[in-house]
C-alpha cells in the first residue's frame, strides 16, 4: 500500500524552505524561530506537526540530541544513511554503511526478527573544530 503524497500547505513550504537553508539540525523551535525571523506566522505546533509529516514521508532527518531533543535536518540523499556530527558545530555529513546494513539483517535473521529498520549517528569533532 502506499501512502497519499503529503499535502502542500503554506505553513509546510515555509518549514521546508528553512529546513532548505540549513546546514545541519536545528530543533522545532529554532526552526520555528526561523519562520518568525523571515516574517510567517506559523505556530509551534503546526511546525512539529508538519516536520513529523515530512520526517515520515522521509523528507527531514531525525535525530536526538543528548538531552533527548529531536532535531531535524533536510535530507541530502533519498535511499538510508547515517550520520557523522560534530560536536562542535552541528556539522553533519551523510554516510553508507554497508557493511552495517549486512550485519544488522544477519543479527536480525539469526533471532528470528524481520522487516529490520535502525538509525545510527557517529558523533566526533570535525576538522573545522579541531
Amino acid at each position: 500500500m502506499t501512502e497519499a503524497p503529503l499535502r502542500t500547505t503554506r505553513q509546510r513550504r515555509a518549514v521546508a524552505a528553512v529546513m532548505e537553508d540549513l546546514d545541519g539540525f536545528a530543533s522545532a523551535r529554532e526552526i520555528h524561530d526561523a519562520l518568525r525571523d523571515r516574517g510567517e506566522s506559523v505556530g509551534l505546533s503546526t511546525v512539529y506537526r508538519n516536520l513529523q509529516a515530512l520526517a515520515d514521508a522521509e523528507e527531514v532527518d531525525q535525530l536526538r540530541s543528548d538531552d533527548g531533543e529531536v532535531l531535524y535536518r533536510r535530507c541530502v540523499t533519498d535511499h538510508h544513511h547515517h550520520h557523522l556530527v560534530c560536536r562542535e558545530c552541528g556539522r553533519t555529513v551523510e554516510v553508507q554503511g554497508p557493511a552495517l546494513e549486512r550485519w544488522v539483517e544477519q543479527v536480525g535473521s539469526e533471532n528470528g526478527f524481520r522487516q529490520m529498520s535502525h538509525t545510527l549517528e557517529i558523533f566526533g569533532t570535525c576538522d573545522r573544530c579541531r
